[in-house]
């Protein structure tokens, strides 16, 4: 396949951390390592440089940029997007982002091919935040249309599109999965785990509800907007004894947590796929989960299955699960088959066919 030059856009990348920045970071790597130039257009985060060749094969390019942190990730005001895009001169633009005005203005002003990966379900959010979501996304439809085609990152996002009346043949599903998997332990310890952001589309308040109703230790790992506020609910049903907050922490704990844990417990109200499910299921993990979104479809068989916003049904499943020893051997074993399912392999490749073609459309 003929070499393309590549720019993955996004506001936010590392140091800064999340489900985008990741597959942003693994599909970048493995591109470059077919043999394609790739490059991040990114803010310029404080203590980065401007310009960092990395030792995975893409280089990163950072504009001047402003941040408000008044949520997580927080609003960013960038400066030169299009002119550093220009200079570039890349033959693709994918695009990951749609909450950052001057990014999502000038990516989609780019004169040359682009592309659009939608990670997150339309509207998402609760309350005003989920509101404000949806009015973000209608006024971006606009934006949106000026794309050349739309990667999703789960069938759920592709029909949530589609009723959205997004023209289908205009999108591709192009899923999360894992790049590498752990070898497995027999250890196992004496709790259940929670861990990801603390927004409230990740229903915590949810789970602090079904825990009065758990006589079994709960480990919550995550920082965000919802921290306090989850911390205030443990103290006020006095729970400490049985929910630990350990905050952030590193990926060595968070692997021997997800290594170790009875199973993983994900509340979601939202969930376009669910990168943390994944991760546990490749330690064998049965997943606690709500039957939304992409939930069902990243987790399948693997998983006892609760509705969104029911604390009682939540606590019911937790206890099931943690009282049948065969019904978690059996949901392991189908966690170990279903993560295996998709590769990043398989993916990439879909993902270099997809930009080809695109490409191929122009010089026709």
């Amino acid at each position: 396949m003929e070499s393309m030059r590549i720019v993955e856009a996004n506001p936010f990348f590392y140091p800064f951390r999340g489900g985008i920045e990741h597959r942003m970071h693994i599909t970048s790597k493995l591109l470059a390592k077919r043999g394609h130039e790739v490059t991040i257009l990114t803010s310029r985060l404080p203590g980065t440089e401007e310009v960092e060749e990395t030792d995975d094969g893409y280089t990163i390019v950072r504009v001047p940029s402003r941040y408000i942190n008044i949520y997580n990730p927080p609003y960013v005001i960038s400066r030169k997007v299009l002119d550093t895009l220009e200079d570039i001169d890349p033959d693709i633009v994918n695009y990951n982002y749609r909450w950052a005005p001057s990014f999502d203005s000038d990516v989609s002003h780019y004169h040359g091919k682009k592309v659009f990966t939608y990670h997150n379900m339309w509207g998402e959010g609760v309350g005003l935040t989920g509101r404000i979501s949806e009015i973000n996304d209608n006024r971006y439809r606009k934006r949106l249309m000026r794309y050349d085609h739309i990667i999703a990152v789960s069938d759920c996002v592709r029909d949530d599109l589609i009723r959205r009346d997004v023209p289908a043949e205009m999108i591709t599903t192009i899923s999360n999965c894992l790049e590498t998997f752990p070898e497995l332990s027999e250890e196992e310890g004496d709790f259940i785990l929670n861990l990801g952001r603390m927004v409230g589309t990740k229903g915590l308040d949810y789970l602090v509800e079904a825990m009065r109703d758990v006589d079994y230790k709960l480990i919550m790992c995550g920082k965000g907007p919802e921290s306090k506020r989850i911390a205030k609910m443990i103290r006020k049903y006095g729970l400490e004894d049985r929910i630990e907050m350990r905050g952030w922490v590193s990926e060595e704990e968070k692997e021997r947590l997800m290594g170790t844990c009875k199973f993983f417990v994900m509340p979601s109200i939202y969930e376009s796929y669910g990168i943390a499910a994944s991760e546990a299921l490749s330690y064998g993990k049965p997943i606690v989960c709500t039957d939304v979104d992409g939930l069902p479809g990243n987790v399948k068989d693997a998983g006892y299955y609760v509705k969104p916003k029911d604390s009682k049904g939540l606590a019911h499943a937790i206890n099931d699960l943690l009282a049948d020893e065969d019904k978690r051997k059996e949901l392991s074993e189908n966690a170990l088959k279903v993560v295996h399912e998709f590769t990043w392999d398989d993916q990439i490749s879909k993902i270099e066919k997809l930009y080809s073609s695109i490409l191929d459309s122009t010089r026709c």
